[in-house]
């Protein structure tokens, strides 16, 4: 005989499931692709990426630190700050796909963090196309399209659908860009 728990039991059971609502439980409904422990850049710290993005909207590039858009990591960390308040989370994927990132991940660390002040997680270098491409990127090529070349941008929604795809071309600054991330921002605090 199975016992049910009478109504009034069973709601206040579900209110507090949402009231106490936590980044875990956001990270048990995230897509499998982005339920990915990543190692950051020049550290031995790891990052989930479910976890970092909770629920929210993300911003995915594509990097290289001696690259010809090298110096879009400081409109990047200008989106970071003027928009993580309001749920846009801002990750960088370190890679040498393209032969155009630092050997050593110190030097790499160097370019991103002193010399453009990144303040947005960044990872440790990983392939970011064709057959060894990590599984965020290769999600995000099926979905879009695979990277080109270094500063590939790629708009995703909190369902981990991606919302649009930018080139390097591309800058953070660029009106495109930026009415990209407020759609995808107040469709997020729509839901």
């Amino acid at each position: 005989m199975t016992r049910r728990l009478p109504f009034a039991v069973a709601a206040c059971a579900l209110g507090l499931a949402v009231l106490f609502h936590s980044p875990d439980a956001a990270a048990a409904d995230c897509p499998a692709y982005l339920d990915q422990t990543v190692r950051k850049l020049h550290s031995s710290e790891t990052v989930n990426v479910c976890k970092l993005a909770a629920g929210k909207p993300l911003l995915i590039i594509n990097t290289a630190s001696h690259c010809g858009y090298t110096p879009q990591f400081k409109g990047l960390e200008a989106l970071h700050r003027k928009y993580k308040d309001r749920g846009l989370v801002v990750i960088g994927f370190s890679s040498d796909d393209f032969n155009q990132e630092a050997k050593d991940e110190a030097e790499a660390a160097e370019v991103c963090f002193l010399n453009n002040g990144v303040t947005f997680t960044m990872i440790a270098p990983s392939s970011v196309k064709g057959r060894a491409a990590n599984p965020v990127f290769r999600e995000l090529a099926r979905q879009a399209q695979e990277p080109a070349w270094n500063f590939n941008k790629y708009l995703v929604a909190p369902d981990g659908k991606v919302v649009r795809y930018f080139d390097s071309d591309a800058t953070p600054e660029s009106q495109a860009v930026t009415q990209a991330i407020e759609g995808v921002l107040a469709a997020a605090k729509a839901r």
